[in-house]
């Protein structure tokens, strides 16, 4: 049905209508719609939606969701009491608007279900406690900062640090699952929404994820809704037995928005000039995440923030981590060593991933963090042109070889098996073998098909080691 036709139904079922008497850009006063609530949709005769964001006695505030362009004396009529979007199967390998329009030029979409867009989250009695790890593929994830199946972890850096190439990993790495990935841009460029399409397309990965994108030409209004209703899209997968993965790529321009949206509506500015709901405005979107106890599926998010300057004492960024179960913080001094990705591993921190780790692994990171900052301190003391004591020469060369270990490029990804291996066999060396770190990756890999059980790390551990450190030439 086309939204002519749908409002002339409306009206005729008489429901509320109203007509516009004020418009500033996406803000729109309405006269005659007293009786709509807060948080409605309303249909304008031009075909235009609009989400009501205010009322009193004498008029209604209503968001424009298509345009900032709008007829004073189009008339509105009462679409849904609470705005809920389409959702269902059908959404996946698609790329969408925030209303769940296609943009992909696949056909339309015949979505029979919907699902409110500001919904509230599961209470603590619905959720049960998240244990299974989620494997990104990226070693200094993984096994340094594990995160968890129905996890809230913040995804922090300036811009040029690696965090897009990042967030592509993870939703690429979940090929051999079947998670769904949900992944929201948020006030992008249209060369930014093209490359994440095409490299999920080259990968296979846009089989099993949704693309919901907002870019920086559609009405500021899109943008605002975008995260919730790719939520509202999960949350129905999520309540329906899938697994779902979603990335809100970034929420500083969503806080960005939010203001603006605030100080136009009249709304006393805060720090920063943020209104001071802007922390419910984001909590109340991640809340929506984690585990259910009902069918023991998960719904994680990953909220990305930018910290301009790597400043991550700003409101936004605090107020993010301080709602999430972690945060990852890329920094331009990784990035400007050569470490990839550029995870700072001295401020990054995972506050649930360690009850997902076997004994084993726990051993091994808690022996790799020991191993870098023995690396940063040997570091340290290499700078004032002294010469280093054989132990501190044995922790730099091995801090080198651990972070060889854990660069990895955009499309090398690396199973939690292979992963062990290439830095157990690193972390056996204890820096004084010089090993082939290329090959050791490469022979990792077939050496991992051979793991089944805890006993049959070992045999293969010292066979790499062997077959991949370098004989120095005797001089």
């Amino acid at each position: 049905m086309s939204n002519n036709d749908q409002f002339a139904q409306l009206v005729a079922e008489g429901q509320p209508t109203g007509e516009v008497v004020g418009v500033n850009r996406f803000l729109i006063e309405l006269s005659g719609l007293d009786t709509a609530p807060v948080g409605s949709l309303v249909l304008f005769e031009d075909g235009h939606h609009g989400l009501v964001r205010s009322a009193d006695e004498s008029r209604v505030v209503v968001l424009n969701l298509d345009s900032e362009v709008i007829a004073i004396g189009t008339i509105g009529v009462l679409a849904q009491e609470v705005f809920s979007v389409g959702v269902g199967k059908e959404l996946i390998g698609r790329v969408v608007t925030p209303m769940g329009q296609p943009l992909d030029g696949k056909g339309p979409l015949k979505l029979e279900a919907t699902a409110p867009v500001f919904a509230t989250a599961p209470g603590v009695i619905e959720r049960a406690v998240q244990k299974d790890q989620l494997v990104t593929g990226v070693a200094i994830v993984d096994l340094l900062f594990p995160m968890v199946h129905g996890q809230r972890m913040a995804v922090l850096g300036d811009s040029k640090t690696g965090k897009s190439t990042f967030l592509r990993q993870v939703a690429m790495s979940q090929k051999q699952t079947k998670n769904i990935v949900i992944y929201v841009l948020i006030a992008k460029r249209n060369l930014d929404i093209s490359a994440l399409v095409t490299a999920l397309e080259d990968s296979g990965a846009m089989a099993y994820s949704i693309v919901v994108v907002a870019s920086i030409f559609d009405s500021l209004v899109q943008s605002y809704i975008a995260p919730y209703t790719a939520c509202a899209m999960g949350e129905h997968l999520w309540k329906n037995g899938q697994d779902v993965v979603a990335i809100y790529d970034d929420l500083t321009n969503h806080a960005k928005i939010y203001r603006e949206m605030s100080l136009m509506m009249h709304v006393n500015p805060g720090r920063d000039s943020y209104p001071g709901d802007m922390f419910y405005v984001h909590s109340s979107l991640l809340e929506r995440a984690g585990k259910l106890a009902s069918n023991n599926k998960t719904f994680t998010a990953l909220p990305v923030v930018l910290t301009p300057n790597d400043d991550i004492t700003s409101y936004l960024a605090t107020g993010i981590m301080s709602m999430t179960d972690g945060q990852l913080i890329f920094d331009l001094a990784s990035f400007r060593d050569g470490i990839r990705p550029a995870v700072n591993a001295g401020i990054s921190v995972s506050r649930y991933g360690g009850r997902s780790q076997s004994d084993r692994l726990k051993k091994l990171s808690s022996t790799l963090f020991k191993k870098l900052a023995d690396y940063r301190q040997a570091l340290e003391f290499s700078h004032f042109g002294s010469d280093l004591s054989a132990e501190s020469q044995a922790n730099l060369a091995l801090g080198k070889q651990i972070y060889q270990c854990l660069r990895q490029l955009p499309q090398e990804l690396y199973s939690l098996v292979e992963q062990q291996l290439i830095l157990e066999v690193v972390v056996k060396g204890q820096g004084r073998a010089r090993i082939d770190v290329n090959r050791l990756k490469t022979l990792a890999v077939e050496a991992a098909k051979t793991v089944k059980t805890d006993k049959d790390y070992q045999p293969a551990i010292d066979e790499l080691l062997k077959a991949t450190t370098v004989q120095e030439a005797k001089k």
